[in-house]
């Protein structure tokens, strides 16, 4: 049986473990939070390391992206470094290749025009893929790099506009502490706070990581899609409670559960054959035909 682990700096609480099977291959897959606490993430990985078939780096991104420019997290690279045998992965694979192809799904199976939808991206330098996707598909979409991930009053209106403010501000930020730009530990299952609840209203579609989108919503998301991936049975619970129409997953789901991009890029790295490193997006996607991976699509309302 193959085991691929996802280590999150994200809250316990979220904790999940599921036994599936991809192209007649057993999989152990689980996702162990350390609360915050990226010491013991590293100490978790070393006990790990050589003993499982892929790590996923939970609760924290290794890279940003503006256009062609990537920008390594700190803290992330810290985590990475931990694993000397392991294949370790934080989700970018599937965000350059799922999230993206998600969208050209949507628009071809006449789910969603894009076209005709407004949609607010809670951060585009970390769903780059979906990002570029929109654009192309011409949605009219708001980036709210700014005031979800800085608390800075402001909107973007362009991808060009987002690069540009990724290219000056992107140096300075991933050398923070995580902490400072996501929600980890605890901070995570906190109610929200509304904020920013004029583009909530605004939106057709509110896209992007779930935290993120959780961290400020309002109450009241009656006709409202959630485009997201990591979401747990509680998280679905209260979407319905606020009224969200439909939720949109990028990653199927397993045992009640919609896994984050880190475990099935986890997936896919143990089910090749090819040394990870040398994977591409092309390699992702003819691994996903061959899974015959699809989103999740849930009708609520």
């Amino acid at each position: 049986m193959k085991r691929v682990i996802s280590i999150s700096i994200g809250s316990s609480e979220r904790n999940h473990c599921v036994e599936v099977e991809f192209l007649g291959q057993p999989f152990h897959i689980e996702r162990i939070g350390t609360d915050g606490d990226i010491n013991k993430a590293i100490e978790l990985i070393h006990q790990l390391d050589g003993k499982v078939d892929a790590f996923g780096m939970g609760g924290i991104d290794l890279y940003i992206w503006a256009g062609t420019k990537r920008y390594t997290f700190r803290d992330g690279k810290r985590i990475a470094r931990a694993a000397k045998i392991t294949p370790i992965v934080d989700g970018t694979g599937l965000k350059n290749s799922l999230e993206r192809r998600v969208i050209y799904w949507l628009q071809e199976t006449g789910e969603l025009d894009f076209k005709k939808q407004r949609v607010l991206l809670t951060c585009g330098v970390d769903r780059f893929g979906m990002a570029e996707a929109l654009t192309e598909l011409e949605a009219d979409v708001v980036y709210g790099d700014l005031m979800f991930g800085l608390g800075m009053p402001r909107a973007i209106h362009s991808l060009r506009a987002l690069h540009n403010a990724a290219n000056i501000l992107a140096p300075v930020v991933v050398q923070l502490p995580f902490k400072l730009v996501y929600p980890t530990g605890d901070k995570q299952l906190k109610e929200a706070k509304p904020r920013w609840q004029e583009w909530y209203q605004w939106a057709d579609v509110i896209a992007g990581d779930y935290l993120f989108i959780k961290k400020y919503m309002p109450d009241d998301l009656r006709g409202k899609t959630i485009l997201t991936n990591t979401v747990t049975a509680k998280d679905v619970e209260d979407l319905k409670q606020r009224g969200v129409s439909t939720l949109i997953t990028t990653t199927p789901e397993l045992s009640g559960r919609s896994f984050g991009t880190n475990v099935m890029e986890g997936v896919l790295v143990a089910l090749s054959d090819k040394p990870w490193q040398q994977l591409t997006s092309q390699d992702y996607l003819a691994m996903l035909d061959n899974l015959r991976i699809k989103p999740r699509l849930e009708k609520m309302a």
